[in-house]
Order: C-alpha cells, then structure tokens, then sequence
C-alpha cells in the first residue's frame, strides 16, 4: 500500500511538472516571455504560486524544462539502450545527436533564440544530462564506487554546452534589431567536434572495464 501511495504520489508530482512547463510554454509563445508572470503560469496550470516554486526557480526554467522535454533522461535510456558492443564514445554521440537535433518547432526555437536569459538558461540545462547519464555509464563500465562514471558525465555535458554555445552563441552572431540570435553552423557537426575531444578518456575507461572484466574471470 505504502509503494502504490508513493507511486501516485510521484505520478501526481510528474503531472504538475509538466502542466507547469507546457502552461509556461504556452503563455510565452502568446504574449513573449517578458510578459509572462510566475502568477499567471500557475494560475493557467491550476496551482498556487508556492506550488511553482517548488518545481521552477523562474519563468525561464519552466519555459526551457518545456522546450527540452526531459531530453536528459532520454540521452541516458538511450545510452543505456546501445549494445554493449558498440563503443561507449560511439554510443555517447549517437544518443547526444539523436535527442538534440531532433525536428524542433519553430516558435520555440525562435523564442529561445530572441531572448538572452532563455539562451542562458537552455545552455545551462546542459547539466542536466549529467546525473542520469552518469548512472548509464556506470551500469555500462561497473565503475561502483568510483569517481569515473560521474568525471565522464560532467565531461560529456560540458561537450555538449560548447556546442551549443558556439551554435546559439557565436563570437559574431548576425543580431536582428530585436536582438535575435540567428544559430550559426551545423549543430550535429558541433556536437560531434565537441564529443571528439573526449574520445581517448572514454576509450580508456572503457579499456579498463574490460580488463577488470578479464581479470576477474580469471581469478574465479
């Protein structure tokens, strides 16, 4: 009874995450991100504002958890999901590529890019990827208990913020008179050239998790 209470619990949680975001969202494409209040995105979500402060420390927060869509927990399942026999540096871009160039809508790729507190904090979510994904690569590599999986993580997040600074942030981004960022180079070739820096430390790890496997096969 006690399990099924705290199951719906969570579910209950989960849902007023997302009414929350998607209400963000919604009011921000209709009137900008600039009119919107933390008062009339709870209001639209049917909640208190207390309530809000409990998921979201800004308007910006929940604008962008609804534009990402809990991408974090997507790279990692599908990191989690690759063979163990393809390489972890190959499995890492491919799941990094899959869910940030996915087909985005427009009006919220434009809204991100108008506004530079909502290009700082899509950036910044970049981090996000780093808890859940450090959990897939340790249950890949069996480094419990070790600082590896977690060093490997914050690395690839690290990776994958460059690029898309260097994407929505170039060091001479065409402005229009609103301010807009006009995103600049292939982002999938961004995030590659990124990723490609961290591929001897990830082939090593991985070299050492085999060998530890090696190892202790022989000693039983």
């Amino acid at each position: 009874m006690t399990t099924r209470r705290t199951g719906l619990r969570e579910e209950k949680k989960q849902a007023t995450r997302v009414a929350l975001r998607e209400a963000a969202l919604r009011l921000a494409l209709k009137h900008g991100p600039d009119n919107v209040r933390v008062d009339d995105i709870a209001e639209a979500a049917g909640v208190s504002p207390r309530t809000y402060n409990n998921y979201f420390s800004s308007r910006e927060q929940a604008i962008v958890a609804a534009v990402t869509a809990e991408r974090e927990s997507r790279v990692a399942a599908a990191v989690a999901a690759r063979s163990s026999q393809v390489r972890l540096a190959d499995a890492l871009a491919e799941a990094i590529l899959e869910q940030y160039t996915e087909p985005r809508d427009h009006d919220e790729l434009l809204l991100i890019t108008a506004s530079p507190v909502l290009r700082d904090t899509f950036l910044a979510a970049a981090a996000a990827i780093e808890q859940p994904l450090a959990a897939a690569i340790d249950q890949r590599l069996g480094h419990a208990g070790t600082p590896a999986p977690r060093v490997l993580a914050a690395s690839v997040a690290a990776a994958v913020r460059v690029a898309l600074q260097q994407w929505l942030q170039p060091p001479a981004a065409p402005l229009t008179t609103g301010g807009l960022v006009v995103p600049s180079g292939s982002l999938p070739d961004l995030l590659r050239s990124a990723l490609a820096t961290l591929e001897p430390a990830l082939d090593a790890a991985e070299e050492q998790a085999q060998q530890r496997l090696l190892t202790d096969g022989a000693d039983v």
